[in-house]
C-alpha cells in the first residue's frame, strides 16, 4: 500500500471520532444560550448541557484511539474499538506523572511537564493506529485447543496490552522530546499570528482534493501541536476578556471559514450558474442552489467544490487563496467564532453565545464582501479563460448509455438501486475490492481505476470523481455517501454486478482476465475451465503482494486467499514439477495449458513446514484430485501472506481468460477461470 493510501486510511478513520463533535457543539451551544438568556450564572439546565458537551471534548484523545482503531480495522468490528481503548488506558496510565516518578525513581515534582499532557490527541492517534494494525494482523489467529478461548479477536487486546507496555516504556524517554517539538511547532505557527492561520487555511482547502485535510485539522483544532499550552510556555494564559488567551490562539484557525462557506462559495455558485450556456441553466441552477444552500446552512462544501475542482482547477486554487485571505483577515481582527462540525449557519448560531466567541457578528459583513469577491472573480475567470464549469462543458456521450446498467432487482430500495448503478460505474463487482465513505464521498478501492466510468458516475449525481492512483477512487455524492456505501455493500452480497466501461475502453485486451461472462457471451467456446484448487476468497492478481505475480510477469490469472487446507488439481493433466518445499506445483493440462499453483507468498522460506505432498512429480492427475495438504494455522502465522496465485504461464497463447466466480470458491467444485482459445 502506498503512503498516500495509508494516510487516506488514517484521514478517513479520523472522521469517526470527529463525527462526535456536532453532539458536543449542540449541547454546549444550547447550554450557553440558556445561560446567557436566563441571566443566571448557575442555571442547572445550562450547566447540565455544557458539562455534557465538555465530557466529549475533554475525552477527545481517548475517542481518537477508539475511533481510529475501529475505522482502520479491516472489518469495522467493535472488538477493534475496545482494543484501541485498552491500549490508550495502558499507555496513559503507565506514562502518568505518578507512574513515571515511580518507575524512573525521580521526585514527582521533577517529572517533565509533558507527562501531565500524556492524554493528548497525538497519543490517541498513535495508539489507534497501532491497535488497528495488530487487530488486522492477528484477529484471525487460532491458538492450540487448550488456549482456544483466547483465539481470534480475544487475542488482540492481550497482544495490544503487552505492545502498549513497550510503547509506554519508549514514550517515557522520547515523549518529552516529541511533546516539546510539537509545542515548538505550535509556537512557530503561533508566532506567525494571522499569517500562519492564513497559510493553514490555504493548505486546508488544497488537501481536500485528496481527503488529507482531516489530518491537517487535527494539528490545529485538536491540540496535537500543543497550541493550547502555548500560553503556559509564554508565561501564563491571559484572560479571555483580553482576547489573548486560548480563544485568541486556537480560535483564529476556524473563524475565517464562515465568510467563505456561508457567503463566498454561494457567490461562486451564482457565477457558475450565470456562466452556463442558456440551454443548461435550469439544470445547473438546481444543482448550484442545492450545493450553495448546503454550504450556507451546514458548511458542507464538497459538492460545490468538486463541481469545479477538476474541470477548472485554476478556480480551486483561487478558492484556496481566498480562503487563506479570509482566515487571515478574521485572525488579524480578532473576530473569533468556532465550530463543532463545519462553518455553516447552524454552527455560527450555536457558538455565538460561547464565552470564547469575540466579535463573531463581524464575520457576517466580511462574508457579504466575500460573496461579491467570489462572484466577480469566478465570473471573470470563467468567461476570460472559457473554463468548462458545469453547463459549459462539451457533452460526452458514453458507449452503452445508462440502459446498459444492471437493472435493479425487485423489492430494492432507492439507495440500493442507485448503489447497483454506482457499482456498474466503477467497473462492476470484479473491479471493486473495498467500499468505504466519509461525510460526502465514497472512498473505493478498485483493481483498475481506468475501468471507472467517470461520465456515468456524474450522470448518477456525483459532483466529481477523483482518481488518486491505480487502486483508489473517490466519488463525491454529497451527504448521502454513507447510506450509498452501505447499500453498495448490501447489493454486492446478492451476486455479481456487471460493468459499464468508460468510452475509451473497448473490448477486453488479449490475455486480460475479464469479468464473468454474461449469458450472451456463453456461446463463446472455452478451451478449458479451471476449478478452484483451494477453498477461499477470490483476490485479483493485481492485489497479490508480490511483484512477479501482480505484474503478470509469470503469467495471467487470479489468486485465492485460502480458507481450506486441501489443494487440488485445477485441470486434468500431468504434474510436471513439485517444488522441494511443497509450496507450489506446475501442471500441464491435457489441452496444453501450463498452470502454476503457488500457495502463499515467500512460503519457500518455510522450507516445507506446513505443507505435505499427496502425489509425486510426473503423476497423471484428474481435475479436483488432491495434490497438497496444508497446515493453514501454522502457515497463516508464519507466512507473510497466504494469498495464493493461480496463473496460466503460457496465457499469451490464448485470446483471454474469463473469471468464472466471485467471492468465495470451493476447492474442486467452483469454476475459476475459462481459457478462451
Amino acid at each position: 500500500m502506498s503512503l498516500l493510501n495509508y494516510l487516506q486510511r488514517v484521514g478517513r478513520a479520523l472522521m469517526v471520532p470527529v463525527a462526535t463533535l456536532p453532539a458536543a457543539a449542540i449541547l454546549m451551544g444550547i447550554g450557553y444560550w440558556i445561560e446567557q438568556g436566563s441571566n443566571h450564572p448557575n442555571n442547572a439546565i445550562a450547566a447540565l448541557l455544557t458539562t455534557s458537551g465538555l465530557a466529549i471534548l475533554d475525552n477527545m484523545p481517548a475517542l481518537f484511539a477508539i475511533g481510529i482503531a475501529y475505522g482502520m480495522s479491516k472489518d469495522k468490528d467493535g472488538a477493534a474499538a475496545l482494543t484501541g481503548f485498552i491500549g490508550f488506558l495502558v499507555v496513559t496510565n503507565l506514562c502518568a506523572p505518578t507512574a513515571v516518578s515511580l518507575i524512573q525513581h525521580i521526585p514527582l515534582d521533577q517529572v517533565p511537564l509533558a507527562f501531565q499532557k500524556i492524554k493528548n490527541p497525538f497519543i490517541g492517534i498513535l495508539v489507534g493506529i497501532c491497535s488497528a494494525e495488530v487487530y488486522n494482523r492477528y484477529s484471525h489467529v487460532e491458538l492450540p485447543k487448550a488456549l482456544s478461548f483466547f483465539s481470534g479477536r480475544r487475542l488482540v487486546p492481550i497482544l495490544v496490552s503487552f505492545l502498549m507496555i513497550a510503547v509506554a516504556f519508549i514514550l517515557m524517554y522520547i515523549w518529552p522530546l516529541v511533546f516539546n517539538a510539537l509545542v515548538d511547532f505550535g509556537v512557530h505557527i503561533q508566532k506567525m499570528g494571522a499569517l500562519g492561520a492564513g497559510i493553514y487555511a490555504f493548505f486546508n482547502r488544497i488537501l481536500i482534493a485528496v481527503g488529507l485535510h482531516h489530518a491537517l485539522n487535527a494539528v490545529f483544532w485538536f491540540d496535537v501541536a500543543g497550541i493550547n499550552d502555548i500560553p503556559n510556555f509564554l508565561g501564563g494564559a491571559k484572560s479571555i476578556a483580553e482576547g489573548t488567551g486560548i480563544a485568541g490562539i486556537t480560535g483564529r484557525y476556524q473563524a475565517g471559514f464562515f465568510p467563505v462557506m456561508m457567503f463566498g462559495l454561494p457567490g461562486a455558485a451564482l457565477a457558475i450558474w450565470q456562466c452556463a450556456h442558456p440551454e443548461n441553466r435550469a439544470k445547473v441552477g438546481s444543482i448550484m442552489l442545492a450545493a450553495a444552500f448546503a454550504a450556507f446552512f451546514t458548511g458542507i462544501t464538497e459538492p460545490l467544490e468538486f463541481s469545479f475542482m477538476f474541470v477548472a482547477p485554476v478556480l480551486f486554487v483561487i478558492h484556496a487563496i481566498l480562503t487563506g485571505i479570509s482566515v487571515f483577515i478574521a485572525a488579524s481582527m480578532h473576530w473569533i467564532s468556532g465550530f463543532g462540525f463545519s462553518a455553516g449557519l447552524v454552527d455560527m448560531i450555536l457558538s455565538s453565545r460561547n464565552p470564547l466567541a469575540t466579535h463573531w457578528y463581524m464575520l457576517i459583513p466580511q462574508g457579504l464582501v466575500f460573496f461579491v469577491i467570489y462572484y466577480a472573480v469566478f465570473r471573470f475567470t470563467i468567461l476570460k479563460f472559457n473554463l468548462k464549469t458545469p453547463g459549459r462543458e462539451t457533452e460526452v456521450e458514453m458507449e452503452g448509455g445508462e440502459e446498459s446498467i444492471s437493472q435493479p432487482e425487485e423489492g430494492e430500495s432507492r439507495n440500493e438501486s442507485l448503489a447497483r448503478r454506482y457499482i456498474s460505474a466503477v467497473g462492476g463487482s470484479t473491479n471493486l475490492t473495498n467500499i468505504d465513505a466519509c461525510i460526502t464521498r465514497l472512498r473505493l478501492s478498485v483493481v483498475d481505476a481506468d475501468k471507472v466510468n467517470d461520465v456515468l458516475a456524474k450522470k448518477l449525481g456525483a459532483s466529481g470523481v477523483l482518481h488518486l492512483n491505480k487502486q483508489s477512487v473517490q466519488i463525491v455524492v454529497g451527504t448521502q455517501a454513507e447510506a450509498i456505501a452501505e447499500a453498495m455493500k448490501s447489493v454486492s452480497k446478492k451476486g455479481p454486478i456487471s460493468a459499464v466501461l468508460p468510452p475509451q475502453i473497448g473490448t477486453p485486451k488479449v490475455n486480460e482476465v475479464v469479468a464473468p461472462a454474461t449469458q450472451s457471451e456463453e456461446s463463446q467456446p472455452a478451451l478449458a475451465t479451471l476449478v478452484a484448487p483451494v477453498s477461499g476468497e477470490i483476490v485479483m492478481l493485481e492485489q497479490v503482494p508480490d511483484a512477479a505475480f501482480s505484474s503478470k510477469a509469470v503469467g495471467d490469472g487470479v489468486a485465492i486467499n485460502p480458507t481450506g487446507e486441501v489443494v487440488v488439481a485445477p485441470l486434468a493433466g500431468t504434474i510436471v514439477k513439485i517444488f522441494a518445499t511443497n509450496h507450489a506445483f506446475c501442471l500441464e493440462s491435457n489441452e496444453g495449458a501450463e498452470i502454476i499453483v503457488h500457495m502463499g507468498i515467500d512460503t519457500v522460506a518455510l522450507e516445507g513446514k506446513g505443507f505435505e505432498r499427496l502425489v509425486e512429480e510426473g503423476a497423471e492427475v484428474e481435475q479436483g484430485q488432491p495434490i497438497l495438504k496444508m497446515d493453514l494455522a501454522y502457515l497463516s502465522e508464519h507466512a507473510p501472506s497466504m494469498i495464493s496465485p493461480i496463473v496460466v504461464s503460457n496465457s499469451e497463447d490464448y485470446a483471454q481468460l474469463v473469471l468464472k466466480s466471485e467471492n468465495h470458491v470451493v476447492a474442486g467444485h467452483s469454476p475459476l477461470l475459462a481459457i478462451i482459445k
